[in-house]
């Protein structure tokens, strides 16, 4: 007698099945020479791995935060301004800003709008500036990794590049944790402006250990610090006004639109427009300056007139009292507090000490110097299979959209050069 308590029996159908299932086909290994990595999983990063990836090389992108696109989903306000309509001549600054135009001319603000409808972001228009239709940030990084992974593009978040290093026909790619093996590099880790976490700027060393020129990185797109002490009057006031910027006494830039007025100095996107310059002027020793005019529509001689005639009219009304209905209250009684109010209400002189610092700014000036790169391809002209992308390089933009749409249109063409070096 035998006891079968407690045996399994498979079913004949499923030894059937199991024996005549087709082998498993074992994953062919990658062959290194024609991998792309891809460093820094950001605007430019992100782009360029997808171009590339769209070639059929593969492509691994490190990314040393958790996730991709972190500095994306926080700009714009949450908003993201993702590129701008009107692109002027001087959207794009630099040593040598003529450098953007290769570029443009390969990948240009259609192509970018095309590539986004491709991967399901539409855009909503606010005069020139062009937002996703969602309003939401968030969206631009979750679709563009979605494309990047829809692809097979491997990224790997976490980790920090140490160092790379070109090695028997490779690019070697050295992480805290592993050595990722390539034919072609690149560098698309961004610059150090940005108040999130990883944005440190690290690449620059990797660049000028490679030999690679780094200007200066300054921060650009940010509030500046002035010197006065009843600043803290006007603490809070937003208004219209012009803004002069003046170095070593000589106009070297102007800009309208609505300020902000702080107790550190002065804000807001004219501001933004200028602080480039003057944080690049400070830097140099040299003395900065900005009058503003916070009636622009008014001369100094026509603004007499009219507060003439407001006297005129109500001759019970102290000096203070004159402005009310013309300025913000905070604002006037900081005017009224100077030699000649009139004057100050049109010709606000204030002395530049400093900016915000990086973690305010926006975005950075200077960069790896441009005249080591072939603006064509956007490959080093150094080191053959190394190639460099968005902010990293030296060319930041104007508000408006403008450092996004460079990032796009910079991180496409790496993307496609890089991986036809490699095909």
């Amino acid at each position: 007698f035998h006891d079968f308590t407690g045996l399994q029996i498979t079913p004949v159908r499923e030894v059937f099945m199991k024996e005549n299932q087709p082998a498993k086909k074992k994953k062919k290994p990658v062959d290194p020479s024609r991998s792309l990595i891809v460093i820094g999983g950001g605007a430019a990063g992100l782009m360029a791995a997808v171009q590339a990836a769209k070639t059929g090389v593969f492509v691994t992108l490190p990314e040393h935060n958790e996730k991709t696109g972190r500095k994306i989903a926080v700009t714009g306000n949450g908003r993201c301004n993702l590129t701008n309509l009107d692109q002027y001549e001087g959207a794009y600054r630099g040593t040598h800003p003529e450098f953007v135009r290769e570029t443009f001319e390969q990948f240009s603000v259609k192509d970018t709008l095309d590539f986004f409808e491709e991967i399901g972001i539409l855009t909503t228009e606010r005069k020139g500036w062009l937002y996703p239709r969602s309003g939401q940030a968030k969206c631009v990084p979750e679709l563009l990794e979605m494309k990047a992974r829809s692809l097979k593009v491997k990224i790997k978040t976490l980790e920090h590049v140490k160092k790379i290093f070109f090695s028997d026909n490779l690019w070697n790619v050295q992480t805290e944790t592993w050595t990722y093996q390539g034919g072609a590099v690149i560098l698309a880790g961004g610059s150090k402006a940005s108040a999130v976490a990883g944005a440190d700027g690290s690449c620059y060393a990797l660049a000028s250990e490679l030999g690679h020129q780094i200007i200066k990185p300054l921060p650009a797109l940010t509030g500046l610090k002035c010197q006065n002490s009843s600043l803290s009057l006007w603490a809070g006031v937003r208004t219209e006004a012009a803004v002069q910027l003046f170095i070593d006494g000589n106009l070297s830039g102007k800009e309208t639109g609505e300020v902000q007025l702080t107790e550190y100095g002065i804000s807001g996107i004219p501001v933004f427009q200028l602080s480039r310059y003057v944080a690049r002027a400070l830097a140099e020793k040299k003395q900065v300056q900005l009058s503003v005019n916070f009636l622009p529509e008014y001369t100094e001689e026509i603004l007499k007139q009219l507060m003439k005639k407001r006297k005129e009219l109500c001759p019970y009304k102290t000096e203070e009292e004159l402005f009310a209905g013309l300025l913000p209250d905070r604002l006037v009684r900081l005017l009224i507090k100077q030699k000649d109010p009139l004057k100050a209400a049109v010709d606000f002189m204030l002395t530049v000490k400093g900016s915000l610092g990086f973690e305010q700014a926006q975005v950075c000036s200077g960069g790896v110097a441009t005249d080591e790169i072939n603006p064509s391809t956007l490959e080093s002209r150094l080191h053959r299979g190394l190639y460099f992308a968005g902010e990293l390089l030296d060319i930041d933009g104007a508000c408006g959209g403008y450092n996004l749409q460079w990032a796009w249109s910079s991180g496409a063409v790496a993307g496609i050069h890089g991986a036809k070096e490699l095909i």
